[in-house]
């Protein structure tokens, strides 16, 4: 099984999932020691070279323009080179594609965030241009399209703007006509002639992808390629630049993003069978466990709708399997009647949540953090359940192998709360560690005559059909109030008894958490608190605001319901607790998780800093914002 698993991370790569074509599954696999990723490139000193340890470069155009697929081919291409990556995407939620960007931060050292400002930019139009100039650092390099962007500002930040015109270039290397086609990777010719990078490698992983869409296309690529890496645009420029190599580690690097890792680690956690229903940015997690279920012997259903995935999903799960449902959040919430049920029968079930904006159908390929109080508290009555969250695109696919686990022992639906920005970020990590891949089984065991199925002194086990039970006797399943067979109840007395039973799972489930550790200063002016994908963000804001003479720490919470006990001996040690969340700041001035801290500690030093723009935090909006706490006007 373990085996098998290794070869299907290299499969993927190679055999490329369906996806959207507005979130591109990206994945590669090589061993970070292959020095030949890049070339050497002269030293720093070398004329007309500048060595970079880092570099954001910033692609701005429309969604048809295929600068998700260029900024996917540098990603994998650093996942080869040692290097670290993070890239961010904007993308248009209509049918018609508007304007997008895709950013991509290569790094020598780690990497934590997508970067604040761009040192880079390609505009491909003069929105473009006129949207994205003021996200260049002074002194940066602007490359547009002299063919579609006229009017220059004028500044005095000292950036060098190069006209190309790309988009005829491109037209006359392949021939063809002016719709436009071929020239993000025109674009990306120049920039591996820019920064020095390994061709031949690129141009490998071109093929690959897009050698399955036939000769001509492959051909085109290849011509519209050569010609940007042979336009001399690091002369007019006046240098070029050296992108340093990260450090080597062991073992091998890959390459991927939220999604595709979720994915991995469902499966790796003995997911076999589940059912969904189509939701931007859920779907690719859906398509990629359709097409691979099936070859481990499993199932993966597209319902009609989301109240049949969900009832379909909790009939694989009572079966006596780890059976997978997920969505966004308006999926979640038509799903909430049937996760209820599945509290009362306490079946196993991994909910994954991939969160966008709201209300409503909101925006659906904008970032939000805005699902928690839905996720813990969704149901009617109360229906405890266990709400997890991975922190960056490595955590993806071992919080989903803890989702499993979890869903397994305590007999209850795990919703694993992840989001857009995780779910279309591309990151490079190390291989990830295949010892805890499950092979499943299903325990149909004799159960004994002390067997109850929901014992009031006992943790539930469930049962499946088929398992052979002492006299005959069966549980029965139900979503109303139960004995400890299942059979119905209105007795008081039982109902306390059951609710306390199942409250109490939960809070066994906390005493066996660890609390966090702290990043950064163990006590003092303010401790940031974090949970999702605000981990990079917060970790990099660290040292800024330390830099300030203002002591801080960071602590991040991947456990949200239940939370790990003892928070509050970490609290006491600093003036302020500020959680950094993208949610609103509600009626009271707290988002949804300060809410939930402030509710559970009475401190009124917890506050929180909150954004719903439908973007991922910059660390500078967090360090400002921490300043005005700190020393306010």
């Amino acid at each position: 099984m373990r085996h098998f698993l290794c070869k299907l991370w290299l499969a993927w790569f190679t055999f490329p999932t369906p996806h959207l074509a507005n979130f591109p599954t990206t994945m590669s696999v090589s061993a970070t020691s292959d020095s030949s990723e890049t070339s050497e490139g002269p030293s720093v000193s070398a004329e007309g070279i500048t060595e970079l340890q880092n570099a954001v470069i910033r692609f701005a155009g429309n969604s048809q323009d295929g600068i998700q697929t260029i900024g996917a081919f540098l990603a994998k291409l650093a996942g080869r080179s040692a290097r670290e990556v993070m890239t961010y995407m904007t993308i248009p939620s209509t049918i018609s594609g508007g304007p997008s960007i895709f950013q991509v931060h290569l790094g020598s050292g780690e990497v934590l965030s997508a970067g604040d400002e761009s040192d880079f930019l390609v505009a491909f139009y003069q929105h473009s241009y006129d949207n994205h100039i003021a996200s260049l650092k002074n002194g940066g390099v602007c490359i547009y399209d002299s063919d579609h962007v006229e009017e220059i500002k004028k500044d005095e930040r000292g950036i060098i703007h190069v006209g190309i015109p790309i988009t005829s270039t491109t037209v006359e290397a392949i021939g063809g006509s002016a719709r436009d086609r071929g020239k993000n990777i025109f674009v990306l010719g120049l920039i591996t002639q820019l920064f020095q990078l390994k061709k031949e490698k690129l141009v490998s992983l071109i093929e690959k992808q897009l050698g399955r869409k036939g000769e001509s296309v492959l051909r085109n690529a290849m011509l519209a390629f050569d010609s940007g890496f042979a336009y001399p645009v690091g002369d007019i420029i006046g240098q070029q630049f050296d992108l340093k190599e990260g450090v080597e580690k062991a073992g091998d690097q890959v390459t991927t993003d939220g999604n595709t890792a979720i994915t991995l680690g469902l499966i790796a956690g003995g997911v076999r069978y589940g059912a969904g229903y189509p939701i931007t940015p859920w779907s690719t997690i859906m398509e990629q466990l359709r097409s691979e279920l099936p070859k481990y012997g499993g199932l993966f259903v597209q319902a009609e709708d989301e109240l049949g995935a969900v009832a379909m999903a909790i009939g694989f799960a009572y079966s006596g399997h780890v059976a997978i449902t997920g969505s966004s959040g308006p999926g979640l919430s038509l799903k909430m009647e049937a996760l209820g049920y599945a509290t009362m029968a306490e079946i196993p079930l991994v909910v994954i949540n991939v969160q966008r904006g709201g209300p409503s159908t909101g925006l659906p390929t904008s970032v939000e953090q805005s699902d928690l109080m839905q996720a813990i508290y969704g149901s009617h009555g109360d229906a405890p359940r266990i709400v997890i969250a991975p922190k960056n695109v490595e955590d993806c696919y071992y919080t989903a192998i803890e989702a499993c686990e979890l869903a397994k022992e305590y007999s209850c639906p795990v919703i694993v709360l992840t989001d857009q920005a995780l779910a279309s970020r591309i990151e490079a990590f190390s291989e990830p560690d295949l010892s805890k891949v499950v092979d499943p089984e299903l325990d149909q065991e004799a159960r004994g005559e002390e067997f109850k199925p929901y014992p009031l002194d006992g943790v539930t086990r469930h049962a499946p059909p088929g398992a052979p039970m002492a006299e005959g006797k069966y549980p029965v399943v139900t979503g109303l109030e139960h004995d400890e067979w299942g059979h119905p109840s209105g007795n008081p007395e039982m109902h306390q008894r059951m609710m306390d039973r199942r409250r109490n799972k939960l809070k066994a489930m906390a005493e066996t958490l660890n609390l966090p550790e702290i990043y950064g200063d163990e006590s003092g002016d303010v401790l940031l608190v974090g949970w999702g994908s605000t981990w990079g963000p917060i970790r990099e804001s660290v040292s800024r605001i330390q830099s300030r003479d203002i002591s801080v720490g960071a602590i991040h919470l991947r456990h949200l319901n239940p939370l790990p006990n003892g928070l509050e001996k970490i609290f006491v040690s600093y003036k302020h607790v500020v959680v950094v969340e993208m949610n609103d700041e509600g009626l009271y001035g707290s988002g949804q998780l300060a809410t939930l801290l402030r509710s559970r500690y009475c401190d009124p030093k917890i506050t929180s800093i909150c954004k719903t723009d439908g973007l991922t935090y910059k660390v500078r909006e967090i360090v400002e914002k921490i300043e005005a706490i700190v020393s306010p006007a």
